[in-house]
């Protein structure tokens, strides 16, 4: 371009804008906070269970989903460019990318047990042909259940502001926390972790509330309707000296005695707090270390396969079920997860699965430059399957005794003239 088509067309943030050109009435209402942004409830904003979904959600969000073709064994040929590939990976919709839109969908499994989530934009109409490309995806809260149809609570991104409509289950995936009984059941064990963890809140508040606490013994019966009007009055005088007081002293009188309550009575909350969350980690199969980024390559092994692979699992196997019609399914195309496993490898052992994938001819050299960082190699042998370590393959067998035969002849010939 030259330098007069780029003055001519170069635009600027600042200085290319008409004033009169955006309004507020144009672009829809403003939010002080994105209103699409995924927030707990049922109590879990105000626990640490919320950094344990967190947590999980997203390890989970990590797996990589590809919209993929298979060949007749069922194994991965190629990646197939599409809307859904590129919801799953690059852009969900104007507000989410693609890891962002996932990490909501597990915190809202995680949340309310189940989570919608439904094709915004599409190429044609879901409800008429199941032959149609997505543009966009977002994640929904299912608000009432019918036998052919749910009801959404979806955000509208034209209004900026969530709505509630009436979709049929064919074209919505839904897909329902594995983990249910544990997280989700009102008497499970994450909800009684709630209740007990609300319950210290309490304690604490009452106990850092500021009052006192204090049982004053006066020097007489207080039995009478006068020895009690006596008593609040001398009640009231001791609340004025604490009030007035500039360090909260006050004076009672030699025969008075006072008795303080305010130390919370001993109890077990806190024993069971500890037991709960011991109890949550074993049956989600996580463990301090997991939280805390110490966990040895065993632990982590044992999170991804008992607690990873069937939260994903459950998302991937009902956007296959919804999102792919049975003519797609006949033309092998799938939805797969692919977990990294380089990623729980250290530096250290990267040199020796490097030569041993190599060597078994398991990876490229240049899929495993890729893995660690690094360029791909223009050398054509990088790209082949073939141990680096063994010579070159001899010629072809037949050729050999071909040539042998020819050279017999010549010498035949040869002998026969002399």
């Amino acid at each position: 371009m030259g330098f007069g088509s780029r003055l001519k067309h170069a635009w600027n943030a600042f200085l290319n804008r008409d004033p009169t050109d955006y309004t507020y009435a144009d672009i829809g209402p403003g939010y002080g906070n994105n209103p699409d942004q995924f927030r707990f409830s049922r109590g879990n904003e105000r626990s640490i269970v919320t950094s344990i979904y967190n947590r999980i959600a997203m390890d989970c969000a990590s797996v990589t989903i590809e919209h993929v073709r298979l060949d007749d064994d069922d194994r991965m040929v190629e990646r197939i460019n599409s809307g859904l590939n590129t919801c799953l990976n690059l852009e969900a919709n104007v507000d989410q990318s693609g890891r962002a839109f996932l990490q909501d969908v597990y915190m809202s499994m995680f949340d309310e047990g189940y989570v919608g989530i439904v094709p915004v934009d599409t190429t044609l109409d879901p409800t008429i042909s199941g032959s149609y490309e997505i543009s966009s995806m977002r994640t929904a809260q299912v608000t009432e259940w019918h036998p052919r149809h749910v009801k959404v609570k979806l955000y509208n991104d034209q209004r900026g502001q969530k709505e509630e409509i009436i979709l049929p289950k064919s074209m919505v995936a839904l897909p329902e926390n594995p983990f249910y009984a544990v997280m989700n059941e009102p008497n499970s064990t994450a909800k009684r972790l709630i209740h007990k963890l609300n319950l210290l809140d309490v304690v604490d508040d009452q106990i850092s509330s500021g009052k006192l606490d204090l049982i004053i013994q006066l020097p007489y019966v207080i039995k009478s309707k006068a020895r009690q009007e006596q008593a609040e009055v001398r009640r009231k005088m001791i609340e004025d000296q604490l009030a007035g007081s500039k360090y909260g002293i006050a004076y009672i009188d030699g025969t008075e005695h006072v008795t303080q309550l305010n130390r919370a009575a001993e109890n077990n909350l806190l024993e069971q707090i500890e037991y709960l969350t011991n109890l949550l980690y074993s049956q989600l199969g996580l463990t301090e270390n997991i939280l805390n980024g110490s966990a040895s390559e065993e632990e982590m092994l044992n999170y991804r396969n008992r607690t990873v692979e069937p939260i994903v699992s459950a998302v991937v196997d009902e956007m296959k079920r919804k999102f792919l019609t049975k003519t797609a399914r006949s033309q092998k195309q799938s939805i797969l997860f692919f977990q990294d496993p380089f990623k729980l490898v250290p530096v250290s052992q990267v040199s020796e699965i490097a030569d041993k994938f190599t060597r078994n001819e398991i990876m490229t050299s240049n899929e495993i430059r890729q893995v660690i960082g690094m360029r791909p190699s223009e050398d054509p042998k990088a790209d082949e399957l073939r141990n680096s370590n063994l010579s070159e393959p001899n010629p072809d067998k037949s050729t050999q005794e071909a040539e042998v035969e020819e050279l017999k002849k010549k010498l035949n010939t040869e002998l026969k003239e002399e």
